[in-house]
């Protein structure tokens, strides 16, 4: 359920519509792509989380595979990113708690949130997963509804609202109205949609039985993804025709506009309860992992040695938690100052991370495989077509990354990650030149 949590934001209800409005009914190709690429990095990832279970995951095997640069740059770019997205979550959660209770700012709802799920974070990891279970409960059984309602609809059975049939998916201009280019652009951006679904490697190190949970978990990644974003898609865009204004309004989102097109009362508020729950579960989730990947951090030497620091009848890295707060708390002030503006340049710079820290998944399991196999070790999961699909990856993330550099719609957010991310490495080369933090390693 948390990886299930991770996957599914508010991109799905709200931002899928842009991307319709984008590619026309051909966005289910868009997101078809980027399920694959996920299915393909998360069995990757499963591979090497089943071996050797970490909750530094990915940035743990990047350390070890890559060279400790590797490890230390992945590690705190994944850190920025939640750390980062928590606080846009808090944000929009105060934003709708503000439109339903007038009398109380959105700043301040925001804080309420933050400091709540601190403190549900400060609690031990068994505590911790029976919110995430409720918060992600809620958009899976959403999601159901509105796919089974759309079903119905489809079919024609159906009684209430002005819609049926899948007549949309090939009218208006056709199955690709605005030509292959909409859909390579609307490809690249929803392969960052699905960047949460690794966070079952994180949590899975704290299970009784980490090798059997990701293994689970691992393989019903490709059902999770035909389910909730390529049915919810499906379902849009043939009910939907694809020109609709409100789709591209992030004010109404493609859930909001179906739901309506079916004559259900109230959409505006079912759907911002639905994403209410979908941003308080990711800030959630992210809060989780990102105090978990600084402890990880801390214990080989890429972060200070307070984030070590766990309660003594949790388990629970608290300093850790604290410090991973901070952006979600400078958002509280930026938005009772009116200045959110600076939080947009920030979130430029995570525009890309997806896909560096697939990229950096891609290499470690490849060199992993090989040194596992070297050692005789039983690999339990494999990567299908190894090392054909390994490489297959590489190279698409590599073209993708040139290709929104020289079509232009993502240049500012390819440039600023990837200055950022060249900072960080020069970090952690030093770091790893000089042993910075080799103390912390070896203990």
């Amino acid at each position: 359920m948390m990886s299930i949590a991770g996957v599914i934001g508010g991109a799905l209800f709200v931002g899928s519509g842009k991307t319709i409005a984008l590619a026309g009914p051909a966005a289910i190709l868009a997101y078809l792509g980027g399920g694959i690429l996920v299915v393909l990095v998360m069995r990757m990832l499963g591979e090497m989380a089943v071996a050797q279970p970490d909750t530094g995951s990915f940035a743990t095997y990047a350390d070890r595979a890559i060279g400790r640069w590797a490890g230390f740059t992945i590690g705190w770019l994944y850190w920025y990113f939640w750390a980062l997205l928590m606080g846009w979550e808090a944000y929009v959660a105060g934003t709708i708690l503000h439109n339903w209770f007038p009398m109380v700012p959105g700043w301040g709802f925001a804080l309420i949130v933050t400091l709540s799920l601190i403190v549900v974070n400060f609690m031990n990891v068994r505590s911790y997963g029976e919110f995430e279970f409720w918060f992600a409960l809620i958009k899976v059984v959403a999601i159901v509804l509105f796919i089974s309602l759309g079903c119905l609809a489809i079919v024609h059975l159906w009684p209430w609202g002005n819609t049926s049939g899948w007549s949309h998916l090939t009218s208006t201009g056709g199955f690709i109205p605005n030509g292959g280019k909409s859909v390579v652009v609307a490809l690249l951006g929803v392969m960052f949609a699905f960047l949460g679904a690794e966070i079952v490697t994180v949590a899975a190190a704290e299970s009784a039985n980490p090798d059997k949970e990701i293994i689970k978990t691992t393989k019903s990644v490709i059902w999770r993804v035909c389910l909730f974003y390529i049915g919810s898609i499906f379902i849009v865009v043939a009910l939907v025709p694809w020109n609709d204004p409100r789709l591209g309004d992030s004010t109404w989102g493609s859930y909001r506009v179906a739901l309506d097109a079916l004559g259900i009362p109230y959409t505006g508020l079912v759907v911002n309860f639905i994403v209410l729950t979908s941003v308080c579960s990711c800030f959630n989730s992210a809060l989780y992992t990102t105090s978990r990947m600084l402890h990880s951090m801390a214990r080989r030497g890429d972060a200070h040695r307070v984030m070590q620091i766990t309660g003594r009848t949790t388990g629970t890295p608290w300093v850790g938690v604290l410090v991973s707060s901070f952006f979600a708390l400078l958002a509280v002030v930026l938005s009772a100052l009116q200045w959110m503006d600076i939080y947009d340049v920030l979130m430029q710079a995570t525009g890309t991370i997806a896909l560096l820290v697939y990229l950096v998944i891609a290499f470690s399991q490849l060199r992993m495989r090989r040194k596992l196999e070297a050692e005789g070790k039983h690999i339990r999961l494999r990567v299908w077509l190894f090392p054909w699909l390994t490489y297959a990856v590489i190279v698409l993330i590599i073209a993708a990354f040139i290709v929104m550099i020289w079509e232009g719609t993502y240049f500012n957010e390819v440039v600023y990650t990837l200055l950022l991310a060249t900072v960080i490495v020069v970090m952690g080369m030093i770091a790893q030149k000089f042993n910075i933090g080799a103390q912390s390693r070896q203990g």
